[in-house]
């Protein structure tokens, strides 16, 4: 239960596209059992410089389950030709009495990533960990998803794209988009509801929590880069979970 808080960044994605501050509230849930988390998150951005700031915690039944787990990401960087770019990425991850620090600091001119990995039990480090990655990418998980109105910039065409980004070291670095031909927006539409100023896309997820080797997240992305609703499917033992904008 408690890694399903590692996904709720991705129902995020693009929600930030087009203003310079905005906040952005989502609650998820998963069939009878109701609300089981929900996400927070601020972008601030000019044309120089950028942060981001999600913070994710776990409710009700899931609360209890994962010991209260929470979660805050931080993103900051750069805009080059309006698009940002990650310079500094930090997850935080908590739950009972254990936390964890992952600190990715980008280097774009050698074009390596640093990772320092922090782990706290009852209030003692016992994990310090630095190491390069085997790959670069001027994107973090984060930015990735609030690039892709730039990075897509056809939302008709079906089309499969492969991107790096660091943070998702579990896939070596890749994240795949693909948006659905038009004989399957029907079924998203079924998932996610309709609006003629939206678009559809969906993002695999490489995770050991799905029943199938790719998780599949649905996104219905408003035209104006927020994203309405997402549904994370195949879950082991919990099927599908639900996100939507509050």
């Amino acid at each position: 239960m408690n890694k399903i808080l590692i996904l709720l960044g991705f129902l995020l994605a693009s929600s930030f596209l087009q203003a310079e501050t905005i906040k952005a509230d989502f609650k998820v849930e998963f069939g009878i059992i109701g609300e089981i988390g929900i996400a927070n998150a601020i972008l601030t951005k000019d044309d120089r410089v950028y942060e981001i700031n999600v913070k994710l915690k776990a409710t009700g039944i899931a609360n209890t389950l994962s010991g209260g787990r929470k979660e805050h990401h931080i993103s900051k960087g750069h805009i080059e030709n309006g698009v940002m770019v990650s310079d500094y990425y930090q997850v935080t991850k908590s739950h009972g009495s254990k936390m964890t620090t992952k600190l990715y600091s980008i280097n774009h001119e050698e074009k390596t990533v640093k990772k320092e990995y922090k782990r706290w039990k009852n209030g003692k480090l016992n994990v310090d960990e630095t190491d390069t990655l085997d790959f670069y990418s001027a994107d973090d998980l984060l930015t990735l998803y609030f690039n892709l109105n730039k990075k897509i910039t056809d939302k008709r065409i079906s089309k499969n794209y492969t991107f790096k980004a660091v943070g998702a070291e579990k896939q070596q670095g890749e994240v795949e988009v693909l948006i659905p031909k038009q004989l399957k927006i029907k079924d998203y539409k079924e998932m996610l509801g309709e609006s003629d100023d939206s678009w559809y896309a969906k993002a695999i997820v490489h995770q050991d929590i799905f029943s199938s080797d790719k998780g599949e997240l649905l996104l219905r992305i408003g035209n104006d880069g927020i994203t309405q609703k997402a549904v994370l499917k195949d879950l082991i033992f919990f099927g599908d979970i639900r996100a939507e904008r509050i």
